[in-house]
């Protein structure tokens, strides 16, 4: 847009200083040749002088041999500069009057009377410049199409570099397996490059020392809840027995499903490869169905898809188990819609206010107040199965359903052709 207006710019500044240089030309020549016209036709026997009028007219300007016709003094600037040269010119000599003719186009008469009172009028139609050629437009459009495709080439040369890294930051997900970006190009962008790559290394490092750590916590926990395990076998009191071994296996629970979590931060190791969805779905309802819980299956897909198997079980499994834990049943309905594979988790549960949609998400975020682990889990389950997602470049999303219950809805790439 600024060439496009600096050029419009540069081209009206031409056109203007064209056409002032033109009508000084202009009046300088109509200062000459009209009083060597009128001289030239006073001085011509009166039977001649309708002879030579068409000689002496020009594109702008012709002799009449009458009155011609009245009218108010010009006013436009360009009439106006005309009467004047004219004036200039012959005014001396003979006698003039000026007026502008009425009409759509710019005109005006010069009035004046020769030597033996023969009447002349000079009709002038002012043009404001020379005509411009048919091929000026043309080659301006051409030369602002010229300059719009080396600005284009230019800023694509110099943005590619800037490109790279924002799809690279976009792309840079919990695995951290994002290509490095090169070192090269202008040297801002560079030092982008190398800033970004650093970043990438210290955020790796990063998330390596957190499992690190975490695995050893919860291999040091897993010492004295086994020593507390077998010291809850030597006790006599029963009832306290079974409050204190219920306990230790709300700590296991929680130390297993933090370490999961955190794992599914650091990225999924494994791989992905083509899964025959329909069969592994099939494989999750037919385990549930079998230790008796009310899971069914709705719909097929009928083509591989590139998927990390174990990570989708997983994911699938949690959402299930959320549907059983408030509903005491779950409907699982898989389809294609527009050419991702959609696998939803439906229930009749109470559902999820609307406001908390987005916040069960988070990690420990349980929505019932009494804290029991029991109904309200750890609040990992959600979590895990959002980070597995992510990582497998899926969405994750819940509903709340009409008529009551929810909505827990799985879209994922990578479906094969039929």
């Amino acid at each position: 847009m600024g060439l496009v207006l600096a050029q419009s710019l540069s081209v009206w500044l031409t056109m203007t200083e064209r056409d002032q240089a033109t009508m000084t030309m202009m009046m300088g020549y109509i200062e000459r040749e009209v009083a060597s016209s009128v001289a030239l036709l006073d001085h011509l026997p009166p039977q001649e002088r309708v002879a030579w009028l068409p000689r002496l007219a020009r594109r702008s300007y012709e002799f009449v041999l009458d009155p011609g016709v009245t009218g108010s003094p010009p006013d436009a600037l360009l009439s106006a500069a005309v009467a004047q040269s004219i004036a200039q010119g012959i005014g001396k000599s003979y006698a003039l009057t000026a007026n502008a003719v009425p009409g759509a186009r710019e005109r005006l008469q010069v009035h004046l009377q020769l030597s033996d009172g023969t009447p002349l009028t000079i009709d002038i139609r002012p043009m404001s410049g020379v005509p411009v050629s048919r091929w000026l437009p043309l080659v301006l459009l051409l030369q602002v199409a010229l300059l719009g495709a080396c600005v284009w080439l230019a800023v694509r040369l110099a943005t590619r570099p800037l490109h790279q890294l924002a799809m690279a930051a976009d792309t840079l997900g919990p695995d951290l397996n994002a290509a490095r970006l090169p070192e090269d190009g202008p040297a801002e962008v560079a030092i982008a490059a190398r800033a970004f790559n650093a970043m990438q290394d210290r955020i790796a490092t990063y998330m390596t020392d957190r499992m690190q750590i975490l695995a050893a916590i919860s291999h040091d926990l897993q010492t004295p809840i086994t020593r507390m395990r077998l010291r809850l076998d030597l006790m006599e009191d029963r009832a306290e027995h079974v409050k204190l071994r219920q306990d230790l296996h709300e700590m296991e629970t929680l130390v297993r499903e933090g370490v999961v979590y955190a794992r599914t931060l650091h990225g999924s190791t494994e791989a992905p490869c083509k899964v025959d969805i329909d069969a592994l779905l099939d494989i999750v309802v037919c385990d549930y169905t079998d230790a008796g819980k009310a899971v069914t299956l709705h719909g097929r897909v009928g083509a591989p898809m590139l998927a990390r198997p174990q990570a989708l079980r997983r994911v699938i499994g949690n959402l299930t188990d959320n549907a059983l834990k408030f509903a005491g049943m779950a409907e699982l309905s898989v389809s294609v819609v527009d050419g991702l594979v959609a696998i939803s988790v439906l229930d009749r549960g109470p559902g999820i206010p609307a406001e908390s949609l987005d916040a069960v998400f988070e990690p420990f975020h349980r929505l019932e107040d009494s804290r029991n682990r029991d109904t309200g889990g750890t609040g990992l389950g959600l979590a895990i199965a959002r980070q597995l997602t992510l990582a497998m470049d899926g969405e994750l999303s819940l509903h709340n359903r009409e008529g009551g219950g929810l909505e827990a809805r799985l879209l994922l790439k990578g479906l094969a052709s039929r």
